[in-house]
């Protein structure tokens, strides 16, 4: 049963990696990372050393669907993932949209995907302190 549930996480990070490399935000701020680690060390550098990344962009989207399909499988049948994590998931797949004709409202998808996961977020807190409040009792 260890080796299914270390999958199933192993699933659910690889999902959520890939859709938020999925979004072009992601990877300006990448890029604006780097180039500002670069320049700490005194490195200049002129454009975007991460663009290619916008190349691919497609391809990890839709890997992540993928595995939140695998990760919704698990959800409803095994009953094997969290609830939260795949809320969490789907939010940052939904905001992370690479399409144009989908992407021409980004703040929209943004907020979406935002609200979502961060729900998801609150939910996990919110568990884990009502769970220490009751074994404190």
């Amino acid at each position: 049963m260890a080796i299914k549930e270390k999958l199933v996480g192993s699933v659910g990070v690889a999902s959520a990696a890939t859709s938020a490399l999925g979004g072009y935000q992601v990877c300006h701020s990448l890029c604006m990372i780097v180039i500002s680690a670069l320049s700490i060390l005194g490195i200049t550098v002129a454009g975007m050393p991460l663009m290619f990344l916008t190349k691919v962009a497609i391809p990890f989207w839709i890997a992540a669907v993928a595995m939140l399909a695998v990760m919704g499988y698990f959800h409803f049948k095994m009953k094997c993932v969290s609830g939260k994590l795949l809320v969490f998931n789907a939010g940052l797949i939904i905001a992370g949209i690479p399409f144009a004709p989908i992407n021409q409202y980004p703040a929209a998808l943004w907020s979406v995907g935002g609200i979502l996961s961060a729900g998801a977020i609150m939910m996990y807190f919110r568990g884990k302190l009502n769970g220490k409040k009751k074994t404190k009792k």
